[in-house]
């Protein structure tokens, strides 16, 4: 082997490496043809060429086990050395699921070779807990497809409350998921494993079809007037282009006037103003209103507020649950005159305590939601309690 710069050069037949070698490094074959090769039963046995283009080595840098086979150069060949650490780190940088599938395969390919060689040694893997976490996601994600397909998914209404007539205006859609072994699984965490995934445009189009059935039944039931519902919209389903078209055909179907559906956009959402002043506009021609969700969380930045056309602005819990100081009812006073002034009504969220509701009225704000007002509830209890 002669080195040239960054390049090993290998002669005709020699050994790159040998079985049982430490894996301390992996290489790219940038000229020439490899062979792979193992001892089976005493003898060697070839288990492939590789050429130009090809990783060399790559398996056992990644799981840190001795090499399960030896290379030699066929032909004069010139290959680029890769540090270890460079898949290292783009392996802990990987999504969780993609590192688990990715150890999974060489697990299998380790057992094969070890069966193919008749190899005793154990060669099964250990399985890290963030491994392990990777494999209960995809678990998961499997189930969470079935509860789709068997309407395992529920969706509950909290109400929201429209201070100046103490009535309950509106409701904010959320979607609840009692696993048969699991239990309630947190939505945070199912919500979140389907945004990593295409798994949030039905889930969306799950919960757009349960709202609009509510919406016809309250009307159905003689709900006058017809409440608002609410409906959160994620990162993946605001890429959607068809995703208005969507909501208008669900309501369409219906026979249901486009304003009692309400959309709602997280404030870390609006950094892509550009996308988001495309569906207020499209939201606005058909009539519908959008929210601009958790206003004051750690994203804050007035300019989206001021440059967007949001029609309620939904307060943060942390400023409710900060009313009662001083400094938190100066800031929810200055907060509730900008939304007046910017044509827009306030929603306060997290408003669990009669205090706050009253500091709230004193202020100005439109709605309120939070326990004190009613925690999630069925379609059914809402109409029980109508």
């Amino acid at each position: 082997m002669e080195p040239s710069t960054q390049r090993l050069v290998f002669k005709a037949g020699e050994e790159i490496f040998a079985e049982d070698d430490a894996p301390t490094t992996a290489f790219l074959i940038e000229a020439g043809r490899v062979v792979v090769s193992t001892i089976q039963h005493g003898e060697r046995r070839e288990l492939g060429e590789l050429a130009a283009g090809a990783l060399l080595g790559e398996m056992a840098v990644i799981d840190s086990a001795p090499r399960s086979a030896s290379a030699h150069a066929i032909c004069d060949c010139v290959l680029i050395a890769i540090d270890r650490n460079q898949f290292a780190e783009r392996l802990a940088a990987a999504d969780p699921v993609v590192r688990a599938l990715l150890m999974s395969q060489l697990t299998r390919y380790r057992s094969a070779l070890a069966t193919l060689t008749g190899d005793v040694r154990e060669h099964a893997l250990t399985t890290s807990a963030d491994d392990a976490g990777a494999i209960d996601k995809i678990r998961l994600e499997s189930e969470l497809r079935g509860a789709l397909e068997h309407d395992e998914l529920e969706v509950r209404l909290q109400p929201l409350l429209h201070i100046a007539s103490n009535r309950v205006a509106g409701y904010e859609a959320l979607v609840r998921w009692q696993h048969p072994q699991r239990g309630q699984v947190s939505p945070n965490e199912f919500i979140r494993l389907a945004e990593e995934t295409s798994l949030i445009i039905p889930v969306g189009d799950y919960v757009l079809a349960r709202v609009c059935d509510m919406l016809a039944e309250l009307r159905k039931r003689g709900r006058e007037p017809l409440p608002f519902i609410a409906l959160n919209v994620s990162a993946r389903q605001l890429d959607d282009p068809t995703l208005v078209d969507r909501m208008l055909a669900q309501l369409k179907a219906r026979g249901l006037p486009p304003d009692r559906l309400e959309v709602e956009i997280t404030e870390s959402l609006v950094f892509n103003q550009a996308q988001i002043a495309a569906l207020l506009e499209r939201c606005h021609a058909a009539g519908m209103l959008v929210a601009l969700d958790d206003f004051g969380t750690g994203y804050s930045n007035l300019g989206p507020v001021l440059s967007l056309d949001f029609d309620r602005i939904k307060l943060d819990q942390g400023f409710t649950r900060a009313i009662h100081t001083p400094r938190g009812f100066a800031l929810v006073s200055a907060i509730t005159a900008m939304v007046k002034a910017l044509g827009c009504e306030m929603i306060a969220e997290g408003v669990e305590q009669p205090e706050q509701l009253e500091a709230l009225r004193q202020l100005g704000c439109d709605y309120a939601q939070g326990w004190l007002v009613g925690k999630p509830v069925s379609l059914r209890e809402v109409l029980e309690g109508a």
